[in-house]
């Protein structure tokens, strides 16, 4: 199952500051949550990340894992283990768990309470995630970028059609299952999804009101 974690405004520590703690920080960072790395040593692309002041570095090297779990103040939302050794991976997320975090670690997916599909976003409204489990990143990619391809630029101006219908129908039409039927027929309009091929969104906007007004006068 699949859940798109709002972590706006939540406390992130990620341990682990090499090339895999750079890949992880990357889904993070369009988000306003507060991100702190924990690390003896702190790759390039992180540093030029920390430079820009979007998170936090902390260079330590941790011995006492569980004393290093309860000095945590205040404890994060979430904590993602992503060092290169296994055991240090597994005590963090087993103590963060104990202690009431999200956890995730890069080197045992039984142990982590969330993975990290390959997603792609195309254009601003659009996310594709594929997992396969843990068990092949590569080729979690290569499907992503296979279905990637599939959405067209018709397919964002129609999710764009449709945000503004839902905006325009909730000030003008109560009955939940009337707005649904008509956003439904919009999708499948002829003219509609010529003018969206076309590009011309200010003319689908048209169409579709022009549509959705004869509709109720027949009705």
């Amino acid at each position: 199952m699949f859940i798109d974690f709002n972590v706006n405004e939540k406390k992130v520590v990620v341990v682990g500051g090499g090339a895999e703690g750079y890949r992880k920080l990357q889904n993070f960072l369009g988000s306003t949550a507060e991100i702190t790395i924990v690390s003896s040593e702190f790759s390039e692309g992180v540093k030029s990340i920390a430079v820009q002041g979007r998170i936090s570095l902390k260079q330590m090297r941790i011995v006492d894992v569980k004393k290093f779990i309860e000095q945590l103040n205040p404890m994060p939302d979430m904590l993602l283990a992503v060092t290169d050794d296994l055991e240090l991976n597994r005590q963090l997320v087993v103590s963060a768990k104990d202690a009431g975090c999200i956890v995730y670690s890069v080197s045992d997916p039984s142990l982590c309470d969330f993975i990290f599909p390959a997603v792609a976003h195309v254009g601003d409204n659009v996310k594709i995630a594929v997992s396969t489990g843990g068990k092949s990143p590569a080729m979690a990619k290569e499907l992503r970028q296979r279905i990637e391809g599939l959405v067209t630029r018709e397919d964002l101006l129609e999710i764009e059609l449709q945000a503004y219908l839902r905006d325009v129908f909730k000030g003008c039409i109560s009955d939940q299952r009337v707005r649904s039927r008509f956003l439904k027929e919009i999708l499948n309009n002829v003219d509609v999804k010529h003018a969206l091929r076309e590009g011309n969104i200010c003319g689908a906007k048209e169409l579709a009101l022009k549509f959705v007004q004869n509709k109720e006068v027949n009705e």
